[in-house]
Order: C-alpha cells, then structure tokens, then sequence
C-alpha cells in the first residue's frame, strides 16, 4: 500500500529481506539504505530544510558538540519535513524497524526529544558518543536510532562520515558518508558508539544535514541492561578535548577529565 510519503508493501519487504544483515552488521546491529525514500519526496524534504541563519536552531558549542544546530520543536520545523517525521512516527515505519531489528513494541517519539532537525556547521563535529538509554519521563529504553540524510552533494574530502566504533573505543570497523537519501538504523546500547569526530571541511554555505529520529521499548533484554545514564562521550586514541565547563559537568568520560572534574568539585 502506498501511502503520500512512504511505500509501506516496500518497507515491509525491504525488513524481512534486510533483518539478518542488520542483526550481524559490525560493530554492533546497523544498515545503511541509501535511496531511501522516493525523489519527488526526497527533494521537497530537502528543499524545506531551514538555513543555519534561520530562527529554528539551537546551537551547541563544546568540545564533544561543536557549531552542531538541532531544532526539536515540532512546529517550528517546516510542514515538508513535519510530515515526513509523522510519516516515520506512524505504524507503517515502525513495524518496519521492529521487523528489520527483531525489537518488538517499538515507541516513536513524537516530542523529538533530542532530535528532530541536524545541521552541523563547517568546522564543527559530535564526538565519539553512546546516547542516554533511558527516557526518565517515560520511563522508557531507548533502543534505535534512525538517520536520514538531506545533504544533496557530499565529498568525502569534506569529512563528516559517521563513524561506528568498537567496544573498546580502540579501533572505527565503519565510516558512512552522510549522502542525501541515505537511511541509517543502528541499535542503541552500551556498546554502540558512534559520531562524526573529524571537524566538517565542507566550503563555506555547506552543512551537514540530517534527521535523527529515535525509538523506544518498556524494558529491553537482560544482556543490554545497564544504570540509566545520559550521553556519554569518549575519546579517540590519542585525542584531547579542548574542554568547557559545560563538558566537565556533562561528564566526559577520559580520566584526565574526570580527574578535572573531581579536583575543581573538591574546592
């Protein structure tokens, strides 16, 4: 069935077909899709995307979020780009992620809350990162993260690839450059880490755009529980962060910061 934005019959084939190279995908559960949604739909999403000057942002500037603009305000957000995320909201697109993922009773977020519209600004980057795993009041895992991309050109001298880590935070198993029409799953975890570290080359009036939509469930499996905790950045081998008060008190993760940390508390 064909609905105005997304083919639900494609979606569902697509999950059944997909569902096993995303549970094996490396490092962790993952899949990229590029293509994703049909051109005449891809490009009125596009199109509608707000510039970095317009009034809708909010911006980050810190050592792990850096010139990083997001707009979570439904209503702010222009109705192309409204309605393709109600479209990702709906029944049709969340029983595909419960089909591909094989994670059953799936939550969308219709507050954004922590997402909506991505834009990162030339320069800027999102270090290494697991995201906050717990909804503290809904009292709901977060368990899937989805990325569509809105970036009609991308080089990849420009850098801007996310990046999926190992475990250990020693060694990046994937870059995914971040292509218009490109789709990205990936399950959210303890081991899940990821961002988009290297600071943006891309030439001046160029950004990086996306759409970061996120899923929950009332509890997740006994192997993935963990004490809810919020974003947690870790550095790259051999990486220093230039850091601001707000990164000590959001707590990132290197020891040197949390030996920072403890000895301006302890004043």
């Amino acid at each position: 069935m064909r609905h105005d934005l997304l083919d639900v019959a494609k979606l569902e084939w697509m999950s059944r077909e997909l569902s096993e190279t995303y549970r094996c995908a490396d490092p962790f559960p993952h899949i990229c899709i590029d293509n994703f949604l049909d051109e005449d739909v891809y490009r009125k999403a596009s199109d509608a995307f707000p510039g970095a000057t317009e009034r809708v942002w909010f911006k980050f500037h810190s050592a792990t979020e850096n010139l990083k603009l997001q707009s979570q305000d439904f209503y702010a957000i222009p109705p192309a780009l409204r309605a393709l995320i109600m479209e990702f909201n709906a029944p049709g697109f969340t029983r595909f992620l419960e089909t591909l993922s094989g994670i059953q009773g799936l939550v969308p977020d219709p507050h954004l809350h922590g997402g909506g519209l991505h834009q990162t600004l030339p320069g800027g980057h999102l270090g290494l990162h697991i995201d906050y795993n717990y909804h503290l009041e809904w009292k709901l895992d977060r368990r899937l993260n989805v990325l569509l991309y809105l970036n009609d050109k991308w080089e990849d001298s420009w850098a801007g690839h996310l990046q999926l880590w190992d475990n250990e935070v020693q060694r990046c198993v994937r870059k995914i450059a971040p292509i218009g029409n490109r789709l990205v799953v990936f399950n959210t975890n303890e081991c899940s880490w990821h961002g988009h570290p290297e600071p943006l080359a891309c030439p001046r009036g160029v950004t990086r755009r996306s759409i970061a939509l996120y899923y929950y469930s009332n509890g997740r499996p006994e192997p993935d529980a963990a004490d809810e905790h919020s974003t947690r950045f870790q550095t790259r081998p051999g990486e220093r962060y230039g850091l601001t008060a707000r990164d000590i008190l959001h707590g990132i993760t290197p020891p040197y910061a949390k030996a920072l940390a403890k000895r301006i508390v302890g004043r």
